[in-house]
């Protein structure tokens, strides 16, 4: 089984529900098993429910855990142009999973919401890129097959380098059918792309 894990952070729930449609799109590829993770919250909850933060149930990930996996799918809000500070803190504490090469070689892609269209959103995907990179990973983004990232008569989230949605400045816009479509994709995508990875390297132990 190829092992996909979708990690994401969320304050409102536009990047869960990308994350879920990266997970369905995962799941959709044969000898793919996903798992939906998110990273661990740094709000205190009294700022949390001031905030009106969604409450999410999705189980808590740890660094370790990223060594586990074939393909890593990292989903995070835009802040000030940038992935937010949640999803930075956990892949700050990842310095072990570096020193020993643990990621080298797997794949790697991101995704991303942004409250406006000039907000950060493909500057958040390409700068989340970076970390991966570092770790070794082979990036895969969503390509021009999908055609819905280049329609025009509607705001939609995404760019060649993942998956997106635009949220609005209050966050009440929620993501379209093509954003999700998009994530959709992506994920799918991803899991193919790291299903022959993993064939051509147990192939290569196999010999």
């Amino acid at each position: 089984m190829t092992r996909v894990l979708v990690l994401y952070y969320s304050s409102y729930g536009h990047v869960r529900a990308l994350a879920q449609a990266e997970a369905q799109g995962a799941e959709s590829v044969p000898g793919t098993r996903v798992d939906l993770r998110r990273v661990p919250e740094t709000v205190p909850d009294a700022i949390r429910q001031k905030a009106g933060f969604i409450e999410d149930a999705t189980p808590v990930a740890t660094p370790a855990d990223l060594a586990d996996y074939d393909a890593v799918i990292l989903g995070t809000p835009t802040l000030f142009g940038m992935m937010a500070g949640q999803m930075k803190a956990f892949l700050d504490q990842a310095g072990g999973l570096w020193a020993r090469n643990a990621l080298v070689g797997k794949v790697g892609a991101v995704f991303a919401s942004t409250g406006s269209q000039h907000g950060g959103h493909e500057a958040t995907l390409l700068t989340t890129q970076i970390p991966l990179q570092h770790f070794g990973m082979l990036i895969v983004g969503m390509p021009y097959s999908f055609a819905g990232q280049t329609e025009a008569h509607a705001v939609i989230g995404g760019a060649p380098y993942g998956a997106g949605t635009i949220a609005g400045a209050d966050g009440a816009r929620h993501p379209t059918e093509t954003d999700l479509a998009g994530a959709r994709f992506q994920g799918a995508h991803v899991a193919r792309i790291a299903g022959r990875l993993a064939g051509v390297a147990l192939h290569a132990e196999a010999a």
